[in-house]
């Protein structure tokens, strides 16, 4: 078996159902894709309906995530980005941007999702600067010694890697902050880490709660909101670029953008300082 098929298999993930919706495709949904199933769609519009600043809020954080990465390609000169749970590619994606600034960029996008994957593959196969992997962002020995990550980036230079929208599905008892600090301590001086997050919605407690009831109930999957203070904390020791850790729509916001009301979710870039 070649040595990326193995790894890739060794995670052990069950087949593909769409019947049970996914963090990713629902995502996807709300963001007007199309690489997504009923079932995705059916929570999705059960989530919008309860909460209404949520679609808002979803592509205001894609946005953020563009404006980060040209800002890291542009202005601080990043050429290589590790996007961990990048999910079904959209509009805009990273290596859209990246390689419009500059056609050196490397990507390399992870996520468990087969469907994201799959389609993203299908997509990005005639571009060799650009990479998908299937792996588990919550094991980060197998995203960075995976065959085509080694072969795409060479984490002796700086990367950026990017947790957009990923962190709040992971539990406190599987240590987000363990899991930023594997990764901050894989990366060459100089790199970069961007995270966003959902926080508490200090309005709409009632609201949100029995959205995220309903999300965790058909997914499956945990989501933890936290406040930014939480956040900033797993990214002790690095150095947190203006204007800090804000809501997404804030970090340096497209002036010509009218700014409507968002679910709370934070975002923030910080820089791994030389030793």
């Amino acid at each position: 078996m070649d040595p990326i098929d193995a790894a890739e298999f060794a995670l052990s993930l069950p087949e593909v159902n769409p019947n049970a919706p996914s963090p990713a495709r629902i995502y996807d949904f709300l963001l007007g894709g199309s690489q997504n199933f009923e079932a995705d769609r059916e929570v999705a519009r059960r989530a919008a309906d309860t909460m209404p600043t949520l679609v808002g809020a979803i592509r205001a954080n894609r946005a953020f995530l563009r404006r980060v990465v040209r800002h890291l390609a542009g202005t601080l000169g990043v050429d290589q980005f590790l996007d961990l749970g990048s999910g079904v590619p959209t509009v805009g994606n990273v290596h859209e941007i990246a390689l419009a600034i500059n056609p050196a960029a490397k990507v390399v996008y992870v996520d468990i999702d087969q469907v994201a994957v799959a389609h993203a593959r299908h997509l990005l196969a005639d571009l060799p600067s650009v990479t998908v992997i299937l792996a588990d962002l919550r094991r980060p020995e197998t995203v960075l010694k995976h065959p085509l990550t080694e072969r795409t980036l060479d984490l002796s230079r700086p990367v950026a890697v990017l947790m957009n929208a990923v962190l709040h599905f992971i539990p406190d008892d599987e240590h987000p902050e363990r899991i930023v600090a594997d990764y901050v301590a894989a990366a060459a001086p100089g790199s970069y880490v961007a995270i966003s997050h959902a926080a508490p919605d200090l309005t709409h407690a009632a609201e949100q709660e029995e959205m995220l009831d309903d999300y965790r109930r058909s997914t499956r999957v945990p989501f933890i909101n936290r406040e930014p203070e939480q956040v900033t904390a797993w990214l002790d020791g690095l150095a947190i670029q203006p204007p800090g850790i804000v809501l997404v729509d804030q970090w340096h916001p497209d002036l010509n953008v009218t700014q409507a009301k968002i679910l709370r979710t934070y975002g923030v870039l910080a820089r791994i300082p030389e030793h």
